[in-house]
């Protein structure tokens, strides 16, 4: 009798058995889907992982870009390096850095607002500081909500003050206005408020120290 092979042999003749052998395999396995469901959802967790960081810097990018816009304003307006600002005509030659712009609207309901407003001491140092700090948060990383706050206001004062709703000036001239609603003090707006809720300066920035100091622990909208 030969009972490691299955087969039975008998003096009249053989015959063929089936044994379990609950320690030999036969050799033949079939295909495991567990192992090819866990590769799978490695991949995807992978790719899930991947997609966050070139989010992550895709916002970190954006956040110094606009950085950079806001700190180049108060550092043209500033020293008067030649482009917005003329030579001679900076804040420290003594030039107001609100004359110009609000002295020159021509269109909507606050014009006349705005006109009282322009070269006002209080005006240029409002406007002045709201660029350094709103630019060295975004350059920095830090204070992000607070910085999505002031610029936020900062743009909705300078949309009314170029009042794009409006076809003519008050002089009766074409506003040349490509949009009613949407220009660009709106997408400036919109991408400071996406930066603050993506906490986009704990890449490439100090956001994640500044969050943990205590005093921004016990105050939230100081991230």
């Amino acid at each position: 009798m030969m009972s490691g092979t299955g087969i039975t042999v008998h003096e009249k003749g053989i015959t063929m058995a089936v044994h379990d052998h609950p320690h030999h395999g036969t050799g033949f396995h079939l295909p495991s889907f567990r192992r090819a469901r866990r590769d799978s959802s490695d991949i995807a967790v992978t790719h899930r992982a991947d997609t966050r960081t070139t989010r992550d810097y895709a916002f970190a990018s954006l956040r110094l870009l606009t950085g950079f816009v806001f700190l180049w304003a108060f550092l043209d307006k500033t020293f008067g390096f030649g482009y917005a600002t003329p030579s001679g005509k900076a804040w420290i030659d003594d030039g107001s850095p609100t004359r110009g712009f609000l002295g020159n609207v021509v269109a909507g309901p606050m014009e006349s607002t705005f006109h009282s407003w322009a070269g006002a001491a209080w005006a240029d140092w409002l406007f002045m500081l709201g660029l350094l700090g709103i630019g060295v948060a975004l350059v920095s990383g830090i204070a992000l909500r607070l910085a999505a706050l002031a610029g936020t206001a900062m743009m909705v004062l300078m949309w009314m003050a170029e009042w794009p709703p409006a076809k003519h000036l008050s002089d009766g001239g074409a506003s040349m206005s490509t949009n009613p609603l949407v220009e660009y003090h709106v997408i400036y707006a919109v991408a400071l408020i996406a930066l603050a809720a993506a906490s986009a300066g704990d890449t490439l920035g100090a956001g994640r120290l500044w969050a943990r100091l205590p005093f921004v622990r016990k105050n939230g909208w100081l991230r």
